[in-house]
């Protein structure tokens, strides 16, 4: 009696922590609610295996129980040997015709789905993309638009978006699950895929192939808004301007400082020729987060100019002069925290930005 209830106690621990641990997460990063067509052909696909898994489960089971109940040892029988099915021709095509249709049912619309998500028929006339992904942060150049931005893609509602990869230094794996599949990302060989989104937000995107020491910090956010805020940032993107000057005066030392030491890998407008060394900074002050796993605020930004290997270790800023100079002190980053957080491609707030930050309780 003892051990069963040891075992009960146990099963009850074990399904609270289920319950508990399968609610943890963030809100559009998961794959069982798909705000994407992409996203939406893979649940699709899920549902069926997991019902042709549930009817075998349930079959199996019930042969299992009928087979146990009926043939059981009995008394007085012991010797009885049940009817052999060896060699049944009837059973044996069964048990093989079965197995067959179950895999027609889930490969018709797995193949469907991959050939309908690898079509580039309206390549030419939608928006195109050139993602690159590095250790440990990717770069979006907006081919049509000439211009670039970092760790965030902004994209319309309901439009296809083809993204065009390549890595720039190892493989990775470009996946956003609330929208869509992931993709590998190679240093020699572009692949392409699109992505269609039918709800405004901001979406998490991880890279999934092992990649370095800050692999899972290589995080990027997809930012879904109307096609009217869409326009007005890509005007915004084209009219952020090199020679910018810096507002209030801490803003205005912030960018000598930047000038001084960050401007050699960073750029402040979106200019697509600017070479894609460390992340494009144009549209900085919009950013939904900071280094892609950084609440949006002045303290966290601070804090990521002084110590980015404790943030994100092995990243390359972390090989940056001013760092092994001391050349910048607390004051000083501080100063060009309030110059990094001035640069915006629209002055209008992105109600999607805004949203999110509201709902992961960032401040400003």
């Amino acid at each position: 009696m003892k051990d069963w209830m040891g075992k009960i106690r146990t099963l009850s621990i074990f399904s609270f922590l289920v319950m508990v641990l399968t609610a943890c997460g963030k809100n559009n990063l998961t794959a069982l609610v798909p705000k994407g067509y992409g996203a939406e052909q893979s649940f699709n696909v899920i549902i069926i295996s997991i019902l042709v898994m549930i009817v075998v489960f349930i079959v199996v089971m019930a042969i299992y129980i009928y087979v146990v109940l009926k043939f059981r040892r009995k008394k007085g029988q012991e010797n009885q040997i049940p009817k052999q099915t060896e060699g049944n021709k009837t059973l044996e095509v069964v048990w093989t015709v079965i197995p067959i249709l179950l895999l027609i049912i889930i490969a018709v619309p797995t193949i469907a789905s991959t050939y309908d998500l690898a079509d580039e028929g309206e390549k030419e006339d939608s928006i195109n993309v050139n993602v690159k992904g590095m250790q440990f942060w990717w770069n979006f150049e907006y081919a049509n638009e000439e211009v670039q931005t970092s760790q965030e893609l902004y994209i319309p509602v309901d439009q296809k978006v083809y993204l065009n990869m390549l890595s720039g230094d190892v493989i990775h794996a470009f996946w956003v699950p609330s929208i869509s599949g992931k993709m590998d990302v190679s240093p020699e060989n572009e692949n392409t895929m699109y992505i269609e989104a039918f709800e405004e937000g901001v979406y998490w995107g991880k890279c999934t192939e092992f990649c370095g020491d800050s692999h899972s910090l290589m995080d990027f956010k997809i930012v879904v808004v109307s096609q009217e805020e869409y326009d007005q940032w890509i005007e915004g993107l084209k009219n952020t301007d090199p020679e910018y000057t810096a507002q209030s005066a801490s803003a205005q030392e912030g960018q000598q400082l930047f000038n001084n030491n960050c401007i050699s890998c960073h750029a402040i407008d979106a200019s697509a020729t600017n070479p894609v060394i460390a992340p494009n900074l144009a549209d900085f002050g919009n950013r939904a987060m900071i280094a892609g796993v950084e609440h949006y605020s002045k303290e966290a930004l601070v804090d990521w100019i002084l110590n980015p290997g404790e943030i994100k270790p092995g990243n390359g800023m972390m090989e940056a002069p001013y760092l092994t100079d001391n050349a910048i002190n607390e004051e000083d980053a501080e100063k060009i925290a309030d110059f990094l957080m001035e640069l915006k491609a629209t002055d209008k707030p992105v109600e999607s930005v805004e949203i999110f930050r509201e709902e992961e309780g960032q401040g400003n």
